[in-house]
C-alpha cells in the first residue's frame, strides 16, 4: 500500500511489521463465513494454523516470533540512528496522551466505531499503551493508517457478521457478563473503568467523546495511574 511507503526501511517485514501479534496474522486470514460456519474464533486460528483455512502457506508461531524480533532489531537500529522523538508529536488527537502513556502516569482506552476496509461496522475497545508498545503507531499519527480497533483489542465486535472478541492486555483486565455492562480494571491500581456513557467512568478516570469527521465515533477514556502501596 501507498500509505506504508515511508515506514518501510531497512529490515522491513511486510508481515513482523503488519501484525502486532501471531494472533492478528491468523486473523488476517480468517474470513466472516469462517466465523459464521465455526462460531468459534479460537478454532477457527487453529485451523488456519494448521494449514485446512487461510490464504496459502500459513508460517508457523516459532518463525513469526522469531522475524518479529528481527524486525524489533531493526527497528531499534533505525531509531538509534536518530534523535529521539515522541511519534505523535504535533500531529494526532492523541499527541497530548503519548508521553504520559509511555512514562505510565495515564493508562488510556480508545474506543471507535467505524467501518473496516469491506465496509462492515465494527467497533471496539483499544489498550492505546499496548499499542504504543507492540508496534510503530507513526504511521496513525500521520494518517497514513486507520487507527481501528482488532479482534486482539480488549474488545472488538463486527455489526455485520457478530463476531464479538475479548482480550486482558498488560494494563487492562476484561470484565464481561455483569449486571453493569463491559468493565475493564486497570491492573496497576485495580480501578475499574464503567465504559457506559450513562455512568460515570469511575475512580481517576474520564470520558471524552472526540469530534472528527474521520471516524464515526470515538470515545477517549483517560485513567490516571497510581501504584498500590
Amino acid at each position: 500500500m501507498d500509505d506504508d511507503l515511508e515506514i518501510k526501511g531497512p529490515g522491513y517485514d511486510p508481515i513482523a511489521d503488519e501484525f502486532a501479534t501471531y494472533e492478528d496474522y491468523l486473523d488476517s486470514q480468517i474470513n466472516s463465513t469462517d466465523v459464521y460456519y465455526l462460531e468459534d474464533v479460537e478454532l477457527a486460528r487453529q485451523l488456519v494454523e494448521l494449514g485446512i483455512r487461510g490464504n496459502g502457506e500459513v508460517i508457523r508461531r516459532e518463525e513469526f516470533e522469531q522475524r518479529k524480533e528481527a524486525s524489533e532489531q531493526a527497528r531499534q537500529a533505525r531509531l538509534n540512528k536518530k534523535p529521539k522523538k515522541l511519534a505523535s508529536q504535533g500531529k494526532h488527537a492523541l499527541k497530548d496522551r503519548e508521553e504520559a502513556v509511555r512514562n505510565g502516569k495515564l493508562t488510556t482506552i480508545v474506543f471507535i466505531r467505524d467501518k473496516n476496509s469491506k465496509g462492515q461496522e465494527v467497533s471496539g475497545y483499544i489498550d492505546y499503551g499496548h499499542r504504543l508498545k507492540t508496534e510503530n503507531c507513526e504511521p496513525y499519527f500521520d494518517r497514513k493508517k486507520r487507527l481501528m480497533p482488532r479482534p486482539s483489542d480488549l474488545s472488538f465486535y463486527n455489526w455485520e457478521t457478530q463476531m464479538s472478541t475479548s482480550n486482558p492486555t498488560p494494563n487492562f483486565q476484561v470484565i464481561a457478563d455483569n449486571e453493569a455492562g463491559l468493565l475493564f480494571k486497570n491492573k496497576r491500581d485495580r480501578k475499574v473503568i464503567n465504559v457506559d456513557p450513562r455512568a460515570k467512568p469511575g475512580d481517576n478516570s474520564t470520558r471524552t467523546e472526540l469530534e472528527t469527521g474521520e471516524y464515526l465515533q470515538v470515545v477517549v477514556y483517560d485513567h490516571v495511574t497510581r501504584r498500590r502501596s
